[in-house]
Parts: C-alpha cells; structure tokens; sequence
C-alpha cells in the first residue's frame, strides 16, 4: 500500500473525496478548505492533532469539535477507512503519493506564500524535491497562435539551458509547449494539473522524465477526478506559489483562466513578480494586465539574460497582500466557476 503518514491519513478521511471507482465513494462531502482550517485550528488549541481523530479518543475529541462540525458529519468520513486503502493501492500502483500540509516534503513554498489558502492536501508523482526548487511559471491560452507558440517553445528551451524549472498547467497550447519545450532541452518541468494526474501518471511519453526526476505532477483534486471549471482556476494559485517568476504569454481580456489567474496574483497574493508577452502582436489581455502591473516580458537570448531576468527585481514583494479582496477561484469554494 502507498505508505502515507498517520497525518495524511487522517486529513484524507477528512478533506477528500476518495474515488475508487465512477463515483465518489460517499454521500458525505468532505471538508472545505475553510472548515479543516477551522477544526484544525481548534485541535491545536485543545493541544491536539488530526491524528487524534482516528485514535481510541475519537469520540471524546469529536465531542469537542461539535460546535465547529457535527460529529456525525466527521465521523462518517473517518469511517472511510476501507476505500482509502483501496484508493490508495490504486495510487501506489501507479507511483502516485500523497501529502498533507504537516508533511516534511510538503512544499514550503505553498505554506509560506499561500498561509490560510495553502490546500490540507497534494497529490503527485515525480521527484518532490523538484517542488522546492522554483522556477519560471508559463501560463497562456489553450487556443495561442503559432508565434505565441513559438515563444513558448524557446522559453522551454532556454529554461533548461539555464538550468530553471518550468512550471506550468499541463493543459494543451502554451502550458503543455513550455513543459514539452524544457523537456526536449534535458530540462525539468512541474504540471499542476486540474484533472487526471492517474492518467498521466502512466503515460508512456511522461514516464521517462518521471523517472529521471524532471518531471513531476501534482494536484489538488482526487488523481481520479474529472476537468471542470473550478478545478482548472483553483490551481492557479499553486504555478504562481512554487514559482520565482511568471511568464504570460497570451490572454484574453477580461475573461478566461489565464487573465484571472494573473489578476489574482496581482490583486491579492503577489507570490511572484509577472512578466507578459508584449509586442504589437499580442492580446489585448496582455496589454492590460500590463496596465494592471505586470511587467514587459525582456525577452532574454542567452542563458546568462534568463538567469538575470529570474534573479532581477521583485517589485510585487514590496506592496502590501489585500486578503480582503474576494478570490476568484478560493479552494474552500468546491464548487465548478463557469
């Protein structure tokens, strides 16, 4: 069985959904984002962790989180016990692991840029320590033109030249170009995934470099699960958060993932500073979201100008996070955004 902590056990019966086969394995949502954070937060105060909740002291410890969540609710996903191990056979099979937020490989970057909004959960496969290194995040449109595409791909390139990781979506267009693009390169790539991670897992193309350590997947939705919407824009967060800077290379204006991906991070959580595509040939959203504070993308030719480009100056660092500002895609909202 895919050997996984007593933490991770326990924040898996509590947060995830647990797809063992064409469905979800209950009728019982698990916990938002919001609500684990709140339990979690009352077990430290009461001077205990989720792993007490799987212990002989359950019901005493459920008797005082019952002001938060009823104790019929959490226990009947902690009594989930038998489709988590069948879930997790299936993950082990396929070389996928699981982390919880407490674990020592959980990305530190995710906790520290993320903090309340960091998810209980990540699922992957790869090299985790991949995850620590940063990196240029390369975010665009499904649907970009041939020069887009062609930018995209010498990004990938001279990425790996410069020994800089690429993380990106995984999604067909620009996403999947610039992995590819390092990839060709002998370089290293993460996808963030909003769907399928066990399919991916496997490929026959991605095994190779899963294999070598330069490639590794991770998301934050069951490695089982189907694409919606929802999914897609809860990821968002997670390129820009393991990444040192970020590249949009084309978006809409005003409306899809990409320019609200980017509007987040310059509205709210400012992990990165935000580079984008300019030119007389590019989008429309491009241009504004330089209006919006995003950077003119130098367009670097060698190896020592990207290096400089990803070492220079971090302007998003020195304004202040509104967390006041309404997320577009908060993983406490489990709900497809359409």
């Amino acid at each position: 069985m895919n050997s996984i902590s007593e933490t991770s056990q326990a924040v898996l019966l509590l947060t995830a959904p647990l797809i063992t086969g064409n469905s979800e394995s209950g009728e019982t949502s698990p916990l938002s984002l919001s609500q684990y954070n709140k339990l979690e937060r009352r077990l430290a105060e009461l001077g205990l962790t989720p792993t007490n909740l799987l212990g002989p002291e359950r019901n005493n410890v459920l008797g005082e989180l019952a002001s938060l969540q009823p104790p019929e609710r959490l226990e009947n996903l902690l009594d989930r016990g038998f489709q988590m191990t069948q879930a997790l056979e299936k993950w082990g099979a396929r070389g996928i692991w699981v982390l919880s937020r407490t674990d020592d490989h959980y990305p530190a970057r995710l906790r520290s840029k993320l903090t309340d909004h960091t998810p209980p959960l990540i699922y992957g496969c790869g090299e985790k320590t991949l995850l620590e290194n940063g990196g240029l995040a390369v975010v665009g449109s499904r649907r970009a033109d041939e020069e887009s595409l062609a930018l995209t791909t010498s990004v990938g390139y001279l990425a790996a030249e410069s020994e800089i990781t690429i993380i990106s979506g995984g999604a067909k267009g620009v996403d999947r170009t610039a992995m590819q693009g390092a990839l060709e390169q002998g370089g290293a790539a993460i996808g963030v995934l909003a769907d399928q991670l066990i399919r991916l897992a496997i490929a026959p193309d991605c095994r190779d470099a899963i294999m070598d350590g330069r490639l590794t997947f991770i998301s934050l939705v069951d490695p089982s699960a189907q694409f919606n919407v929802g999914n897609a824009m809860q990821r968002n967060k997670i390129i820009y958060a393991l990444a040192d800077a970020a590249l949009v290379v084309s978006s809409d204006l005003e409306k899809g993932g990409t320019w609200n991906g980017a509007l987040e991070q310059l509205n709210r959580f400012r992990c990165c500073p935000i580079y984008v595509r300019v030119g007389p040939t590019a989008p429309a959203g491009n241009l504004e979201l330089i209006n919006r504070g995003a950077l003119p993308w130098p367009e670097p030719e060698n190896s020592r100008a990207f290096r400089s480009v990803m070492a220079g100056p971090k302007p998003l660092e020195s304004q202040p996070r509104n967390d006041d500002l309404p997320l577009f895609a908060g993983f406490e909202d489990q709900e497809p955004h359409t």
